[in-house]
């Protein structure tokens, strides 16, 4: 098997509900990283075998395989195919994984992965609601309620049993919170986010039109007060909103390649990916399985945590990066060091590429070299991958 090869990764800065880029058409904002991505490697476009999109609700304005409408949208030629995938959150990782197994197996030498979400417009309910409104039915089948009775299958409630399961309280809860804000307000100050962040075309709150670079997420005055003062979700619960990732909208992408594709683009790669797995864990917990996913890939990849500088776990909820450090004892200084969705946003189907050039641009900024992605994605899974920057 061959390498592969991460060339660059970009994202949009996440826009909130109803924020920035509510007005854009998801197959656009899409269009508009994948036109960056060209530009930016200098890839020539009619050397993409492929490009693959995460996205979690593949309704409305997110059906039809988006990453072909995205492909239509953008300036690529007719000749590139596209296709769309879906698992879950993990969505956009997990079409990072399919693009370096297309390009390792050396039946594709460029492949882009990326994914998008709009959560403005395409709303997270929409793909349950919406069906079960309109006599369409329910995703849980009579096998599945046979094998998990009584039980409704809910991140929410996943969150409170993880929080439950690991002793984590509510004012640890709300202090991974506040610093998680603090960390993205500190590198969005410094810069940090500079190189990873495409201006995609956005409108302002008075509906002025504006170039969208800044995350909106964050909350620069954060208050840890005003976070205890919030109540729970749900009844004698822990989970808050605060604790809680953000709706967001949001695209992103990453050029992915074998030796023979780096002929074809115009700059050396950041990173080189080591290791990609997939594990399937407890769906009712749902949110745990970024750990057992953990040990077994630095198992697999014949590595410690010692040997991984920078880790990025995706803050669905504040209780699973912390979770997380208990169930595998990494080092906490290591962790999420620009802040997560917290305060960054979590736009479902692009949150995967979107973490994945948020480490690997860390990992230059800091003169690290190994970094580790993992995050819960619904139904039990996580994702694992494991990079190597090469001019570290």
């Amino acid at each position: 098997m061959g390498d592969a090869y991460i060339v660059d990764a970009i994202r949009t800065a996440g826009g909130r509900k109803g924020g920035a880029l509510a007005g854009r058409h998801p197959a656009d904002l899409a269009a508009d990283v994948l036109d960056a991505l060209v530009a930016r490697t200098g890839v020539d476009p009619l050397a993409i075998d492929d490009v693959i999109l995460g996205c979690v609700v593949q309704i409305g304005q997110q059906a039809m395989n988006v990453a072909r409408n995205a492909v239509l949208a953008s300036s690529l030629p007719e000749s590139v195919p596209a296709t769309t995938v879906d698992r879950q959150c993990g969505s956009s990782q997990q079409a990072l994984h399919f693009a370096a197994q297309a390009v390792m197996s050396g039946t594709m030498d460029v492949v882009i992965a990326g994914g998008v979400e709009s959560m403005t417009r395409v709303p997270i309910t929409a793909s349950t609601a919406f069906p079960a409104q309109h006599g369409y039915g329910t995703y849980v089948s009579d096998a599945m309620q046979a094998r998990y009775p009584g039980v409704t299958f809910s991140q929410f409630a996943g969150a409170e049993l993880l929080a439950q399961a690991y002793g984590i309280t509510r004012d640890e809860l709300d202090a991974y919170s506040y610093a998680s804000h603090g960390k993205a307000a500190r590198a969005t100050r410094s810069g940090a986010f500079a190189d990873e962040i495409v201006r995609v075309a956005g409108t302002r709150a008075d509906a002025t039109a504006c170039e969208h670079a800044l995350d909106e997420g964050i909350r620069f005055d954060a208050s840890i007060e005003a976070m205890r003062a919030l109540p729970p979700l749900r009844p004698d619960g822990v989970i808050t909103a605060a604790g809680s990732s953000q709706l967001c909208d949001g695209a992103s992408a990453c050029l992915i390649v074998n030796e023979r594709g780096l002929s074809r683009v115009a700059r050396d790669p950041l990173a080189v990916i080591r290791h990609v797995s997939v594990l399937g864990h407890d769906p009712v917990v749902m949110l745990e399985a970024p750990i057992p996913a953990t040990r077994r890939a630095l198992q697999r990849a014949g590595m410690s945590l010692d040997d991984i500088d920078l880790f990025e776990v995706n803050e669905a909820f504040a209780c699973v990066p912390i979770a997380w450090l208990r169930g595998t004892g990494a080092d906490p200084e290591k962790l999420n060091v620009h802040g997560g969705a917290i305060a960054l946003g979590h736009p479902l189907g692009a949150s995967g590429t979107k973490l994945m050039a948020t480490l690997l641009h860390a990992l230059k900024r800091r003169g690290k070299r190994f970094g580790l992605q993992t995050m819960c994605e619904g139904g039990g899974l996580a994702n694992v991958t494991i990079v190597e920057r090469l001019d570290a």
